[in-house]
């Protein structure tokens, strides 16, 4: 008989080969969010020694509705993102995660493992759907699970998220621990949240108090990787900021939301620490501290912009490094959906 809540004792991950797994939604334009809290962390992690695996999660983008030439748009741009940051599909796994079915299959059976408590209180639908939750897609209500499935079908040991998906990662780790307490194996890791560097949470550039988002209408509240030179500069000199100077400290920035989001995004795109930004700028006014973030920023992102540009001419090159991404990962994903069958009992004779 099955608990209602994991019990085991999670497996040490040092049972299982070190592995990254992370992935983006291509329902939209990516921005200095996606680049400093995601993009620039999985280029990094390319020269830790770990096998890493980055997926366009579009199974999770029609949790809403996508006009379908969209969507197709919008995924090769995303893969355009990611390899104009950095991460190489020589050195990376990178695909679109339709094209391996393994992962609906598993998020079905994880459906069948996780909790309706647990989904309860998973607070990104919530969020979504505000008072409209009923008329909400039943694949946004369940999308957490696939998100569990998405990382454990490649026995993933480490997940680098922003502070907002903790839970997602934290969810996982009890769908593995039930699944794991229930079949009586160790088979599926508890992986373990990856969140690092200075700006993991960028925040509007209009309201420091709200996270930069494609979706906020306005555009000046946001850094678009595919923004030019001139855009990228005009946007941070026009920023929202306060009249006080930077402070001495890092502590001075308390009460100061535009200011430290600010600092936070010099900090991320120079690879310094907040404190460190603050010291060199202390006593500096905006009128002194955008300008050199302006130009910081052009320097780090508008190379972006240009290499985006020049892949999206060839989308059938994308389409290329797409399909093989999704045949290394499906190698990996295949023997670990069959081997979940085999321990849930269902027969596999052909």
């Amino acid at each position: 008989m099955t608990t209602d809540a994991p019990q085991a004792t999670p497996t040490p991950n040092a049972a299982f080969k070190p592995r990254i797994f992370s992935g983006i939604q291509p329902s939209g334009g990516l921005t200095l969010g996606n680049y400093l809290g995601a993009l620039k962390r999985f280029a990094q992690k390319q020269d830790e020694g770990i096998e890493t695996i980055y997926c366009l999660v579009d199974l999770h983008a029609i949790t809403v509705w996508q006009d379908p030439e969209k969507l197709r748009q919008q995924t090769r741009e995303a893969a355009a993102g990611f390899i104009a940051s950095g991460v190489d599909p020589a050195r990376s796994i990178l695909f679109n995660q339709s094209q391996v079915g393994a992962h609906a299959e598993l998020g079905w059976l994880f459906n069948c493992v996780a909790r309706l408590g647990w989904m309860n209180r998973m607070t990104q639908f919530k969020d979504k759907a505000g008072k409209n939750a009923e008329k909400m897609s039943l694949g946004l209500y369940a999308y957490p699970s696939l998100m569990a499935a998405d990382i454990l079908l490649y026995h993933a040991t480490m997940v680098p998220v922003g502070e907002d998906q903790k839970q997602h990662v934290e969810l996982t780790r009890d769908i593995a621990a039930k699944f794991n307490h229930d079949f009586k194996t160790d088979f599926f890791p508890t992986p373990e949240p990856l969140i690092e560097g200075a700006a993991t949470r960028v925040m509007s550039l209009r309201d420091g108090t709200k996270k930069m988002s494609k979706s906020d209408p306005s555009d000046a509240s946001r850094i678009n990787l595919t923004d030019d030179a001139d855009m990228i500069a005009k946007k941070i000199r026009k920023a929202t900021s306060d009249a006080e100077p930077l402070p001495e400290s890092v502590e001075g920035l308390e009460g100061r939301a535009e200011a430290r989001n600010l600092v936070n995004i010099y900090a991320a795109l120079a690879d310094m620490s907040p404190a460190a930004v603050v010291a060199e700028y202390a006593g500096a006014g905006f009128g002194t501290f955008k300008p050199a973030l302006a130009d910081l920023a052009v320097a780090k992102l508008s190379p972006i912009s240009s290499e985006m540009t020049r892949l999206m001419a060839d989308p059938a090159e994308i389409d290329r490094v797409l399909g093989k991404g999704a045949e290394q990962a499906a190698a990996i994903a295949r023997p670990i959906l069959e081997k979940t069958y085999e321990i849930m009992g269902m027969i596999r004779s052909r």
